[in-house]
């Protein structure tokens, strides 16, 4: 992934870790390739490469416990240990040599030098880093070290960073692509949104004006802002694969947070507006709901961004809990405090004013959703009026303000208006969440790294401390 970029410098630490001697010669000589045509300069550790694999590496640098073996071109340095005393033995792999005369884990080890000497792997270390310090290859690297300050080096340009717009479109596009692609993102979804909108037609088919209506239209209309929503959770786990790449290329510099929140919108738009159109049409007429398009456009449109509330709330559980089956139990958690004082279940003026009523019930985005949904349907309606003592008909008006107690001081729009801003307040959260996490989180590691190094001792007439 790193590649794609066309870095002027790129790491690999151990690029052929758990690969066979072939595996490993194909995938070194590929990269030797790429960096030829790119002109890139590859800086890799590789530990115990074949004969072939060694002789792809122009350069080798090796060390010992800090201490500088040999840096210089790979060619010369089995004449170097030849020279320092320690022969590279005939049909042996120069590596393997190199790093078995050098690796000290085992102290028993012996060394043989050129004259049949003993001496151990810390002695032959020691030899070695002498004769580097006055060998031709250290008066090499030093000039040319000098060189380059001199001149100041090779000027490699540096790409500018994409505009704000170009991140955004390109993340947009790869969104799209990969909701497109993911069945269990939207597909599977739209097809349980049939499913259920076909269970509600058919439950509460045509069910017609009578004074028994009121109590089905307010049940069906609740199931759809409430447990249709619900079902925006679906995705989660998606998202959370979404969140993993996002945070390594955020590191990596690649894009911002705020494009990567914009692209996400506008990717999973077109795909609830699906969602709220083909399934909603379903149990809308079915039902036999007020037919004309305006209302039926009005109840698509607060479905529709009642699901981008609840992506968004998801978003803002996915930043925090980043585990996709703890996010689903807190997300399915909050939506269900959230429905429990959305109006329907307790009415609002039932409803315990401390906590319940204020905040809660004007926090949940079900008030709103429930709300815009009664007043779409109910206005301009009539039902015959079964209560005795009371008129021959009753109004949509008056089982709103009495039977659903809806506030009527403002419109139904005011009410999709403010899931709008729901839907941008939540995403807002999410990007103010994740710029704190990336703020915090080296601070949290300084702090966790303070308080992890061990404290020292030191007794008072001077003699040596414990740690």
């Amino acid at each position: 992934m790193e590649i794609l970029t066309r870095p002027a410098l790129l790491f690999l630490d151990e690029p052929t870790s758990g690969l066979d001697s072939a595996a490993s010669y194909h995938v070194v000589s590929r990269i030797a390739r790429m960096a030829r045509r790119e002109g890139m300069t590859v800086v890799a550790a590789v530990h115990q490469p074949s004969t072939e694999v060694f002789g792809l590496f122009h350069g080798l640098c090796l060390l010992a416990y800090g201490k500088t073996v040999f840096f210089g071109p790979a060619a010369d340095t089995a004449q170097f240990f030849a020279l320092s005393g320690f022969p590279c033995p005939s049909l042996m792999n120069p590596s393997d040599h190199f790093l078995r005369t050098i690796n000290k884990d085992f102290d028993k080890d012996i060394e043989e030098g050129m004259d049949g000497k003993k001496m151990t792997t810390a002695q032959a270390i020691d030899t070695l880093v002498n004769s580097y310090k006055s060998s031709v290859h250290l008066d090499k690297v030093t000039h040319h070290i000098q060189d380059i300050r001199a001149t100041g080096g090779a000027v490699v340009k540096k790409e500018e960073r994409p505009s704000f717009l170009t991140q955004t479109w390109v993340l947009t596009k790869r969104s799209f692509v990969n909701m497109y692609r993911d069945l269990g993102y939207y597909w599977l979804r739209f097809a349980i949104y049939i499913a259920l909108c076909l269970c509600v037609g058919t439950i509460y088919y045509n069910i017609g004006h009578s004074y028994g209506s009121i109590q089905a239209r307010g049940s069906m209309l609740m199931f759809v802002a409430a447990f249709l929503t619900f079902m925006a959770i679906g995705g989660f786990p998606s998202f959370v694969e979404d969140m993993k790449i996002f945070g390594r290329e955020r590191l990596n510099g690649h894009y911002g947070v705020g494009s990567f929140v914009i692209a996400n919108t506008l990717s999973a738009t077109p795909y609830l507006a699906l969602i709220s159109v083909a399934p909603g049409a379903i149990g809308y007429y079915l039902t036999g709901l007020q037919s004309s398009i305006d209302h039926f456009a009005y109840f698509a449109v607060v479905l529709f961004t009642t699901m981008m509330v609840v992506e968004g709330l998801m978003m803002i559980v996915a930043s925090a809990v980043p585990d996709f089956l703890m996010g689903i139990i807190t997300g399915a958690g909050i939506q269900g405090v959230m429905m429990l004082n959305g109006g329907f279940f307790r009415l609002p003026d039932d409803l315990p004013k401390p906590v319940w009523k204020y905040p809660m019930y004007y926090i949940a985005f079900h008030k709103y959703a429930n709300q815009g949904f009664y007043k779409n349907e109910f206005l301009g309606l009539t039902f015959p009026n079964n209560q005795a003592g009371g008129a021959a008909t009753i109004t949509g008006h008056e089982i709103l303000r009495d039977y659903w107690q809806v506030q009527l001081g403002y419109s139904k729009w005011v009410d999709l208006a403010i899931l709008g801003g729901m839907v941008v307040l939540y995403r807002v959260l999410f990007f103010v969440i994740v710029k704190l996490i990336e703020k915090m989180k080296p601070m949290v590691q300084r702090l966790r790294f303070r308080s992890d190094a061990p404290s020292v001792h030191i007794a008072e007439n001077g003699s040596a401390g414990s740690l």
